[in-house]
């Protein structure tokens, strides 16, 4: 007994299987041409590199952070480095932070404090603290964190600087988020995780676009070079992401990643908090090159019409058939998705594995993606028709 296959002809169901095949190979090409870079990436471990040590400085911004500092301040000054000095600009506090730093100096007189006003800082954001902490650091090679970030041994400022050569002046770092209870944490840190697994892959591309501020060095050469950031000044955001979208190229960036060396962050603690600080993240995007707008939106724009074309796929009456009436059709479909999830799957898991990342679930990616999807879109819009208050 033979079978057959009939084909049964409906255009709308065609150019929907059309717009599914080309967004399938585009995603395939992200997961293997470009985040496989970061997935397999073969990291050399810096007491094997033999690095330069040069002086460091490290700079961290604080608004009303004693409770951070209490705990940052004396992880960073227990680093297992030759020659440092720890940069705190103390961003108009209002709470226990200036006393504390007071104290902080007269026990560590080498601690450099620049202290700010109100009517210093005119603009909202950490551009003018940053520059201010820039100009006062003794050392050209800088390393930056945040006040709510918390090393997590005394290798960090020894392991980014490892990742250091002759031509390098920017190295990107990684900053996941502390492990907490609840969706909304685990939403928080695989976001991070798929917003490293796109700029960390992009730097191994030689296409780099951001960093983040949590976990960045480059030299004040370059800072002042490229006029810091005055050519966004205005914009809260983008001392980070911006500011290495203009300084950044294929010759002068690496990045460092190790699981035994992040910089741990305080997550938000309410989704209002979290949609509020994503779309100011989101802000910058249209200040970033174009190629790096074309692959971004290429990327998000496969993700979205996959799923969609996915969906109606298989509720729009199939194309094909055969005579023994086996849906055929949904199989291949169902096979093609299979393979999409599976690579997805591997991408991620390797990349986590190589950041360091665990308890996410990651069995569960395509939920998470899906819910990305569709949560980076309406964002975007959202950002497009209208900006918060207190941007």
């Amino acid at each position: 007994m033979t079978m057959e296959i009939s084909f049964n002809y409906n255009s709308f169901s065609f150019i929907i299987l059309c717009i599914f095949g080309l967004c399938w190979l585009l995603q395939m090409l992200y997961f293997w041409g470009l985040f496989s870079r970061l997935a397999f990436f073969k990291k050399k471990r810096y007491d094997n590199d033999e690095p330069n040590y040069e002086p460091v400085s490290v700079i961290v911004c604080a608004k009303d952070a004693y409770e951070y500092l209490i705990d940052l301040v004396p992880r960073i000054l227990s680093q297992d480095y030759p020659e440092f000095e720890l940069v705190i600009v103390n961003d108009c506090s209002t709470d226990e932070t200036t006393d504390y730093l007071k104290i902080l100096t007269d026990k560590h007189p080498d601690i450099n404090v620049v202290s700010l006003t109100q009517s210093l800082n005119f603009f909202h954001g950490k551009k003018f603290p940053l520059s201010m902490g820039i100009k006062s650091a003794k050392h050209d090679l800088l390393l930056l964190t945040d006040a709510d970030c918390l090393p997590e041994n005394n290798q960090w400022i020894k392991g980014m600087v490892s990742a250091y050569r002759k031509n390098t002046e920017v190295v990107l770092g990684y900053g996941p988020y502390f492990t907490r209870k609840g969706l909304l944490n685990k939403l928080i840190r695989f976001d991070t995780l798929y917003t490293a697994i796109q700029y960390l892959s992009m730097a191994l591309a030689k296409m780099p676009y951001m960093g983040v501020g949590r976990n960045l060095s480059y030299h004040r050469e370059l800072f002042y070079k490229n006029k810091g950031f005055t050519s966004h000044y205005t914009i809260p955001s983008g001392d980070d992401d911006i500011f290495i979208s203009q300084v950044a190229n294929k010759k002068n960036t690496r990045i460092f990643i190790d699981p035994s060396c992040r910089v741990e962050s305080e997550p938000k603690r309410t989704f209002s908090g979290w949609i509020h600080q994503k779309r100011r993240h989101y802000s910058t995007a249209n200040m970033y090159k174009r190629s790096t707008n074309i692959i971004l939106g290429t990327l998000l724009s496969s993700r979205l019409f996959y799923y969609v074309s996915a969906t109606l796929l298989f509720c729009l009456s199939p194309a094909f058939y055969c005579n023994t009436e086996c849906p055929v059709y949904y199989v291949a479909i169902g096979g093609f998705m299979l393979l999409h999830g599976i690579s997805m799957d591997w991408i991620y898991i390797k990349s986590a594995k190589q950041l360091g990342e665990k308890k996410l679930y990651l069995f569960f990616t395509p939920l998470y993606d899906i819910f990305f999807t569709l949560f980076t879109t309406l964002l975007g819009m959202w950002n497009t028709i209208s900006k918060p208050k207190n941007w």
